[in-house]
């Protein structure tokens, strides 16, 4: 994973995780997997700073739009995330649109060049419903040249073996209190989900904080289909963040679409 957080960095709205609604915890997540040891950003960052325009779709505290503006980007950015905490961090850097809203209700038409989803928020979209009506905003909103460029983890490699208490993490918050981050997997893989808990505890709090998660897992023949189904094709895909060929036991399922149709980009 590029984040110890195996939650997406965006969240379904009115289901949302306690780590992405209650400030406490918000203030936390990029302490969790600093930019610095994101792969998946350095994967991001060059295709954000190519692009005149771009959405990210659940950009959680907007820290990769951040790096972008910070590294010169004098383009649009607009991140885009249903979590008032989040986004509460996000909007600190006014020089960048804000908007408070989930995936399925953005209004867009063909207004940006890239539209990215990462930190795994695309497996936020539990039901089939929920990925269409993503990805037809995502279509909408692209330009006719756009990319869509997001990744899923390959269910082959099967990450959430990994979340256990025994691999909590700690941190020191913004306030000094040294919180621990332990999963627990309640409900295993059924071929499609996985439900787990992290719980957060700090000598400082009165007590846990616990937030539940279900995070959906696509085969890299559902997802063709379901990106199919909406007017989008594959242009590339890889397995990693260094970008290696996408294979069966490949950790990552990374994923950079256009509109049917359209020439591949260079």
């Amino acid at each position: 994973m590029c984040s110890p957080v195996p939650c997406g960095s965006g969240d379904r709205g009115e289901m949302a995780d306690r780590l992405f609604t209650k400030p406490a915890l918000a203030a936390l997540y990029d302490r969790w997997a600093p930019a610095p040891q994101r792969g998946d950003f350095g994967f991001y960052l060059p295709l954000v700073m190519s692009a005149g325009s771009v959405l990210d779709v659940g950009c959680g505290t907007g820290e990769l739009l951040r790096l972008a503006r910070q590294a010169g980007h004098t383009g649009r950015l607009c991140g885009l995330d249903p979590a008032p905490a989040m986004l509460a961090l996000a909007r600190q850097r006014p020089d960048i649109e804000w908007v408070l809203a989930d995936a399925a209700s953005a209004v867009w038409r063909q207004e940006f060049d890239l539209v990215v989803m990462t930190g795994h928020a695309f497996q936020v979209l539990v039901s089939d419903d929920e990925i269409r009506g993503a990805l037809a905003a995502v279509r909408a909103a692209l330009a006719p040249a756009g990319r869509f460029a997001f990744e899923t983890r390959n269910p082959a490699a099967r990450a959430w073996q990994d979340w256990t208490p025994g691999n909590a993490v700690r941190v020191t918050g913004p306030t000094g209190a040294v919180v621990t981050m332990a999963h627990q997997v309640v409900a295993p893989f059924d071929g499609a989900t996985v439900t787990f808990t992290s719980t957060y505890t700090s000598p400082d709090w009165a007590g846990p904080e616990i937030s539940r998660s279900t995070l959906r897992f696509l085969s890299v023949p559902e997802l063709a289909s379901f990106l199919a189904a909406v007017g989008l094709a594959i242009q590339e895909q890889f397995g990693d963040w260094g970008r290696q060929p996408l294979t069966a036991t490949s950790p990552e399922i990374i994923t950079i679409a256009g509109l049917a149709g359209q020439p591949v980009s260079s």
